[in-house]
């Protein structure tokens, strides 16, 4: 005969986290990378309009509190998932001689590794109309003048930031959303070269000259 405290449930049988809610994450940069691959996913599936920070926070298994936390806000959060935004300061520290293959190489390795990409979603977002998508693309032009002015010269440098996100957007919509042309065939190696090539034409009257 099995007596009774053979019979109890191990902890390990217990129901799992997953019932109970999203499980705490210890590392700070463990949690703000979960959190924007969630991200990615989430406003690439729903666009921006329709995803939430709650389903994000699910998806990253980290609470809503953690998320607003980190970000602060959804529009926050979809410029910090985007192709590049995170990683302009360390691309503008470099050699201006290099700065357009970095430009060209960090946007499109970067959309390349994700698949479909947050700005993809912003841009189908943007399509579709709508106050929120204006808000966040003008954040995001914002976010991105701040870092490209500590290298862009002259009065201009605005117009061409604006100039630059244009270019990485068309580029965008050719190639990932209607996938048409011969910027949808060529390879990813090829692209950066054509957009490095293109990058510093554009850029060659507001970069520091040797």
């Amino acid at each position: 005969m099995i007596d009774g405290p053979e019979r109890k449930t191990t902890p390990d049988r217990t129901p799992s986290a997953a019932g109970r809610g999203p499980r705490r994450r210890r590392d700070p940069q463990a949690s703000r990378a979960a959190i924007l691959e969630a991200a990615r996913e989430v406003f690439a599936e729903r666009g921006y309009a329709r995803a939430t920070i709650r389903e994000i926070a699910r998806r990253a298994g980290v609470t809503h509190g953690l998320v607003m936390r980190h970000f602060g806000s959804k529009e926050q959060l979809l410029i910090s998932a985007l192709p590049g935004t995170q990683h302009i300061p360390e691309i503008v520290a470099g050699d201006p001689a290099t700065l357009p293959h970095r430009i060209a190489a960090s946007f499109v390795e970067q959309i390349e590794s994700s698949g479909d990409h947050a700005l993809i979603a912003l841009i189908r977002s943007a399509a579709a109309g709508g106050e929120a998508p204006m808000r966040l693309y003008h954040a995001l032009e914002r976010s991105a003048a701040e870092s490209y002015r500590q290298i862009f010269g002259g009065p201009d440098a605005d117009v061409y930031v604006d100039l630059l996100a244009s270019l990485l957007i068309g580029v965008t919509f050719s190639r990932y959303v209607a996938r048409t042309g011969r910027l949808a065939e060529i390879t990813a190696d090829e692209l950066i070269a054509y957009l490095t090539a293109a990058v510093a034409a554009l850029l060659a009257p507001v970069l520091p000259q040797h």
